[in-house]
C-alpha cells in the first residue's frame, strides 16, 4: 500500500483542488440559514428557479439511485430506466410492498433486534443487573439457559470484586495467575472435544449443565478456530448465550454490537433502500448516543419502533414518537426533570408556602427540541420559551430506566398552572398536574405545524439530498408542501425529487459520501456479499463514523467539509486496497466477476467505446480469461478493463485527469499479473474522486 498511497491521495484530492472550497459548517442548527416563519414567496421574494440544464434520463436514474439508495448495485440502473424513475420512486415510498426476505434471513442472526428493551437487558445483563441479582434485589431469570448464563456472570463479578479489578471490564484471563491460565486452556480444549463429539442440537444443553468454573474456562479460553467453528454451528439464540457467558460481568455491549452490524447489513442488502436512507436521515436528525446510560438497551427499539416506523409518515407523528421514547428521555435527561412547583419537588398543596425541594427543571430536551428538532436556532424562540417548554414537558419520564422500563407520565413531577410559550398559553389556572401529558402533546403539535419548522426541516432534507448549500427556492417550495400537506414526508420528498433543481446537472454528483455511504456503496456497487459485518463496523469506527456513537445531539455531519480531508481519504483508499486484494477480514472480493458485470451491464455505446479504445491501443484479444501469472496485462487490455470497471462502478463519467493518474499509477508499478492489475484498477477507481461523490 505504501507505493500506492501518494498517488492515491493525488488521485482523490487533485480534481477537487480546483473547486471552490465550501464554507465551514457542521450540522448544527446554528449554522443553518434563518428558518423564517414565512416562505420567501409570502415575503414577496420570487421563488422562480433560474434556467438549469436538465439531466438526461440516464443521469436522472443515476441521480435518484445515488441519493435514495446506499449506492446502485449492478443492474439497478437498467431496472430503474426500464421501470421509469417516477414509478421506481413511488414503489420505494411504499416499502411494505417490497419483499426483503434475503435481508430478513441475515438479520435472524441478531435476535435482540426484535426484543423489547427489558427483554434485551435480561438476555444481556449489564453489571448493575448482575449486582442486583447478587444483592437479591431482583430474581434471576427462570429460563434454564439464561439462569446458567447469570450463574457465570455472578461468579465473574465476585472474582472481579475479590481481585479489586476495575468495574468496567477486566477479561477473565487477566484475573488468573499463569499456572491457572494453562489449566483453564487445557480445560477449554477438553470441553471442546466433548462438545464437538455431540450433535449440534445437543451442544448448548451440554454446555449449560457443566460446572460454572468449566463454563467460564471454556467460554473464556476456547481457541479461536474452535470458537469460530462452534459459533458458526450454534443457532442465533445459542450464539447469544455463549457470547453473554464469555462477557465479563457486563454483556449489554452485545446489544450494541448486534444493532451496529444490522445497520450496515440493512444499508448494503435491503431492497427497501429509500426507507433505510430516510431512517438514517431521521435518526441523525433526532440523534441519541447509544452509550448514554440506559440507551444501550433502548436504542434498538428507538430505531425500530420510532424512527423506521415513522420515517415516511407525518412529521407530527414522528416528533411525538421521539418525545415519548425512553431513548430520547434518557439521552437528553428529561426523565430526570422536576418542576419547581411540583408535588414531587416538595410542594405541599395544602401549605403552598412550604419549602421546596432542591431539584428543578432540566432544560436539555426543551432546548434541543426547538433548536435542533423543529424550529432551528433562529426560529424565533427565547430563553424564556426554553424554560416554559421544559416546564410543559415535566413529568415526561421513564419507568425503571435501568431495568428497561417504558415511557411514563408522572403527574407528581409536572408543573401545574398556565405557561406562556411562543405566544401561546399552555394550560390555565385550573390546570392540574394530570393535564401535563395533554399540554406536552399540544406543544409538540404546535411545533410540528410551525412554518419555521417546515422551512428548517425542508432545508435539512434538501441539504442531505440535493446540495450542501441547497437552493433557497427549492427549500421554499418544500416548506409550502409541508404546510399544505400537514407535514406529509412523502409529499415533501415528491416535491424535492420532481424539482428542476434535483434533476439538474448543477446538482448532479455534487454530494460527498459519508463513511457509511462510502463503505455501503463499495459493497453494493461491486456486488460483494458482506460476510463479516462486525469488521465493517470497526472500519466505520476507524473512519470516524461508528453507528449510533455520535455524541452531540447534532448527529454526524452530512456536508463535505467534515469528510473531505487527506486523513479521511487515506482511510478510504486503504480500505479499497485491502478489500480488493482479499485481505479484509476473510472477505471474498471478485474483481473478475465485477469486470464481467461491467461488460454485461454497460450501455452499448460505452462497451463499444471501451473496445474501440482498447483496439486503438493495440489490444485485439478481449477475452476475459486468465493468462499466466507471469504474463503482464497488455496496455489495450488495461484500457478495456478500466473503461468497463468505470462503467460498472461510477457509470463511466470519469474525468481525463482521473484516468491519467490511474494509468500513471498502473505504469509505475511495472509488470503485474492480470489478477493483480485488475485488483489495482478496481481499488484506484473506488478511491477516485468520482466514486467519493453521489
Amino acid at each position: 500500500m505504501r507505493a500506492v498511497v501518494p498517488l492515491f491521495l493525488a488521485l482523490a484530492v487533485a480534481p477537487l483542488a480546483g473547486q471552490e472550497a465550501p464554507a465551514p459548517r457542521t450540522v448544527h442548527a446554528g449554522n443553518i440559514p434563518h428558518a423564517k416563519a414565512e416562505t420567501s414567496r409570502a415575503r414577496g421574494i420570487s421563488s422562480e428557479t433560474p434556467h438549469l440544464a436538465p439531466l438526461t434520463q440516464r443521469q436522472r436514474a443515476i441521480q435518484i439511485l445515488n441519493r435514495f439508495t446506499f449506492g446502485p448495485r449492478p443492474g439497478d440502473l437498467n431496472q430503474v430506466l426500464a421501470m421509469g424513475v417516477d414509478k421506481w420512486f413511488e414503489q420505494q415510498l411504499n416499502p411494505d410492498s417490497i419483499s426483503d426476505e434475503a435481508l430478513e434471513r441475515r438479520l435472524a442472526d441478531y435476535p435482540t433486534l426484535g426484543m423489547t428493551p427489558e427483554q434485551a437487558l435480561t438476555a444481556f445483563p449489564n453489571r448493575a443487573t448482575i449486582q442486583a441479582v447478587a444483592d437479591e434485589k431482583i430474581q434471576p431469570p427462570s429460563d434454564p439457559a439464561l439462569a446458567a448464563m447469570y450463574d457465570v456472570q455472578l461468579v465473574k463479578l465476585q472474582n472481579q470484586q475479590k481481585a479489586g479489578a476495575s468495574p468496567t471490564s477486566t477479561p477473565a484471563k487477566d484475573l488468573q495467575p499463569t499456572s491457572s491460565l494453562d489449566q483453564d486452556r487445557s480445560t477449554a480444549a477438553r470441553i471442546a472435544g466433548q462438545l464437538f463429539a455431540l450433535a449440534r442440537s445437543q451442544r448448548m444443553a451440554a454446555l449449560i449443565k457443566l460446572p460454572v468454573a468449566d463454563r467460564i474456562a471454556f467460554t473464556s479460553f476456547v481457541s479461536g478456530d474452535q470458537k469460530a467453528f462452534l459459533l458458526s454451528q450454534f443457532t442465533p439464540r445459542e450464539r447469544e448465550l455463549f457470547l453473554a457467558m464469555a462477557s465479563n460481568a457486563n454483556s449489554s455491549q452485545q446489544i450494541v454490537s448486534e444493532l451496529s452490524q444490522a445497520k450496515i447489513l440493512r444499508a448494503i442488502l435491503s431492497e427497501r433502500q429509500l426507507q433505510e436512507v430516510m431512517t438514517d436521515f431521521w435518526f441523525n436528525h433526532f440523534n441519541i448516543f447509544i452509550q448514554k446510560n440506559a440507551d444501550q438497551w433502548y436504542t434498538t427499539s428507538y430505531e425500530r419502533d420510532v424512527i423506521r416506523k415513522n420515517a415516511l409518515g407525518k412529521f407530527r407523528d414522528l416528533l411525538l414518537a421521539t418525545a415519548t421514547s425512553p431513548a430520547m428521555m434518557v439521552y437528553l435527561d428529561n426523565w430526570q426533570s422536576m418542576a419547581p412547583d411540583s408535588i414531587a419537588n416538595g410542594v405541599n398543596p395544602v401549605r403552598p408556602r412550604a419549602r421546596k425541594g432542591n431539584r428543578g427543571l432540566n432544560e436539555n430536551y426543551g432546548r434541543e427540541l426547538m433548536e435542533l428538532h423543529t424550529l432551528g436556532v433562529d426560529g424565533g424562540y427565547t430563553q424564556a420559551d426554553v424554560t416554559a417548554l421544559s416546564a410543559i414537558l415535566t413529568g415526561w419520564t421513564v419507568d425503571r430506566p435501568f431495568q428497561g422500563g417504558p415511557f411514563a407520565f408522572e403527574a407528581r413531577r409536572h408543573e401545574p398552572g398556565p405557561k406562556q410559550w411562543l405566544g401561546h398559553t399552555i394550560g390555565d389556572s385550573t390546570s392540574q398536574p394530570a393535564d401535563g401529558m395533554k399540554e406536552g402533546v399540544q406543544a409538540l403539535s404546535i411545533l410540528a405545524a410551525s412554518p419555521a419548522t417546515a422551512h428548517f426541516i425542508s432545508y435539512k432534507l434538501a441539504q442531505r439530498f440535493v446540495a450542501d448549500d441547497p437552493p433557497p427556492a427549492l427549500v421554499d417550495r418544500m416548506a409550502a408542501t409541508w404546510l399544505s400537506s400537514d407535514g406529509d414526508i412523502k409529499a415533501i420528498l415528491r416535491t424535492m425529487v420532481s424539482s428542476p433543481e434535483f434533476n439538474s446537472k448543477k446538482y448532479f454528483r455534487n454530494k460527498v459520501k459519508t463513511p457509511l455511504e462510502f463503505v455501503a456503496s463499495v459493497f453494493r456497487t461491486t456486488a460483494t456479499d458482506p460476510v463479516n459485518p462486525a469488521a465493517l463496523v470497526q472500519t466505520l469506527r476507524q473512519m470516524g463514523m461508528p453507528p449510533y456513537h455520535a455524541l452531540p445531539p447534532t448527529g454526524y455531519s452530512i456536508t463535505a467539509d467534515h469528510w473531505m480531508n487527506s486523513s479521511a481519504l487515506i482511510d478510504r483508499l486503504r480500505f479499497a486496497d485491502v478489500l480488493t486484494k482479499n485481505r479484509f477480514a476473510n472477505q471474498k472480493f471478485d474483481a473478475e466477476h465485477l469486470l464481467a458485470i461491467g461488460l454485461m451491464t454497460s450501455p452499448p455505446d460505452v462497451a463499444t467505446a471501451a473496445v474501440s479504445t482498447a483496439e486503438r491501443s493495440g489490444y485485439r484479444d478481449v477475452a476475459l480469461s486468465h493468462t499466466s501469472a507471469q504474463q503482464s496485462t497488455p496496455k489495450g487490455g488495461s484500457d478495456l478493463a478500466l473503461h468497463l470497471l468505470e462503467s460498472a462502478l461510477v457509470g463511466g463519467d470519469v474525468s481525463q485527469k482521473t484516468n491519467t493518474l490511474i494509468e500513471r499509477q498502473v505504469s509505475s508499478l511495472g509488470s503485474t499479473s492480470p489478477a493483480e492489475g485488475l485488483n489495482l484498477l478496481t481499488a484506484l477507481i473506488l478511491g477516485s474522486p468520482e466514486f467519493q461523490m453521489r
